[in-house]
């Protein structure tokens, strides 16, 4: 691998692990606006001010009406993302954050499971102990009171987790395919998803959506305006960029950090404490992430695991 290739791939590394970062910081935010609003308000203004920035960028270059591909991907991909804030939110309402952020991690084990079954292509079994190595460390990271008995909060977050690894597999099959031959752009098919979502969320509470919007204050609408730009038109746009440069399984690991970044956001802006066993499970997961990403990556790169073809492409995309 030429030098250029190495920066390139550590560059898609990059964009997704300051996904996982700000990600992290969105459940300060979210819990901080949960407290003044529904959860159904805070989802459809977040949607709101995505939709309308992703609106202001297709406009600015050489707007062009969707594809049908464009638009099966991307309303698809809005209904599944729409899913998961919800699940999300919800269920850390109602269940303990230990048990929330254990049983979300488990979209490390389900992404690639999910992505091996519909390749056809089974990852090593180095891979998964390092995934169950960075489970382990999100055990130690959430476990600071103790695990509660599951409730339906706990269903909820697991639900979360398979659908977050469904999406994830979706987004790396269906923007790389494409939809009948047509491969759709990562631009466009964000735009759909947030037009989705605005449009879920809106429709599902709009007296709590209004409301919300008269009762905001400034510090409110800062928050609002992080997670509809940084954690959904970033992310989104950069999630699906990179997402389609690698795998789903590589990918996953490496947003898999989000919960180590969602504890020091916690500790530095929201006057958290962060004991030793937290941070020997931060640097688990850490290792975990590490250590999975260049397993999935030799194997991926194996002349023995990856048709010619497919290798070739792998290659010159970084």
């Amino acid at each position: 691998m030429t030098t250029f290739a190495r920066l390139g791939r550590y560059r898609i590394d990059a964009v997704l692990v300051l996904v996982a970062l700000v990600w992290g910081g969105s459940y300060l935010a979210a819990k901080v606006l949960t407290e003044q609003a529904s959860v159904g308000a805070v989802l459809a203004l977040r949607f709101l001010v995505a939709a309308l920035a992703l609106l202001a960028v297709w406009a600015l270059s050489r707007p062009r009406p969707p594809s049908r591909a464009e638009l099966a991907v991307g309303v698809l991909l809005g209904l599944t993302q729409a899913s998961i804030l919800w699940l999300e939110t919800a269920g850390v309402a109602v269940t303990a954050a230990t048990n929330a952020g254990l049983i979300i991690s488990l979209t490390i084990i389900l992404t690639p499971i999910l992505e091996s079954v519909a390749a056809r292509d089974w990852l090593p079994r180095p891979f998964f102990v390092a995934a169950v190595l960075a489970v382990v460390g999100v055990a130690l990271l959430v476990s600071g009171n103790g695990f509660h008995a599951p409730n339906p909060g706990d269903l909820l977050m697991l639900a979360a987790a398979f659908v977050r690894a469904l999406h994830v597999t979706m987004v790396g099959r269906l923007t790389r395919g494409g939809v009948a031959g047509q491969r759709p752009g990562t631009l466009m098919i964000t735009l759909v998803q947030a037009i989705v979502g605005a449009v879920v969320f809106s429709a599902a509470d709009a007296p709590g959506t209004m409301r919300a919007i008269g009762a905001f204050g400034p510090a409110a609408w800062l928050g609002v305006l992080y997670l509809g730009l940084a954690c959904s038109v970033f992310a989104f746009l950069a999630q699906t960029w990179a997402i389609r440069r690698t795998s789903a399984a590589r990918a996953s690991l490496l947003m898999g950090t989000e919960p180590v970044w969602a504890v020091l956001v916690g500790v530095s802006l929201g006057s958290e404490s962060l004991g030793p066993v937290a941070v020997l499970g931060a640097g688990l997961i850490i290792a975990g992430t590490f250590w999975g990403q260049r397993t999935e990556q030799r194997h991926r790169l194996s002349p023995a695991a990856t048709p010619p073809a497919v290798l070739t492409r792998v290659r010159e995309s970084g």
